[in-house]
């Protein structure tokens, strides 16, 4: 059982669709890959223009959890085929999430969760999250 963190190349990709439209957001960084107590984390740095957020993705069996920290706060968890309360935290306020994940999967070099998300009790679409990530053997960080 390694704890070890691995430096990684993660591209993340987010496909939102909603009522006949259907967004795609790509982001290429780099982050580490960890393995603990029977889940997997990757963990990664974005900068956006509010500032930089720290985000955590952890997955384990049928159960996932992305955290969010820094100029976004957002708490995601994930159970599959199960409704699961998160929150989001901006400036401005915090917010009640919902997610249904429809597909929670793992394998080597991919993490993929398909779910409805719901924010203060409305539908926002259904989200496509797909992270693949392969070992960074420059090591950047």
């Amino acid at each position: 059982m390694s704890t070890t963190e691995i430096p990684m190349k993660i591209n993340v990709k987010t496909t939102i669709r909603q009522q006949g439209g259907k967004e795609v957001y790509e982001l290429a960084l780099f982050g580490r890959y960890l393995e603990k107590d029977g889940a997997v984390f990757l963990k990664y740095e974005e900068v956006q223009d509010e500032g930089s957020v720290r985000t955590i993705v952890k997955v384990a069996g049928d159960e996932a959890l992305i955290l969010r920290g820094g100029a976004v706060k957002m708490r995601l968890p994930f159970r599959l085929h199960k409704k699961t309360r998160g929150s989001y935290e901006m400036p401005f306020g915090s917010f009640e999430t919902i997610t249904l994940a429809k597909r929670i999967e793992h394998s080597a070099g991919l993490i993929d969760i398909l779910y409805d998300f719901s924010m203060q009790g409305k539908p926002a679409g259904t989200y496509h999250l797909e992270i693949t990530f392969q070992e960074d053997n420059n090591e950047h960080s």
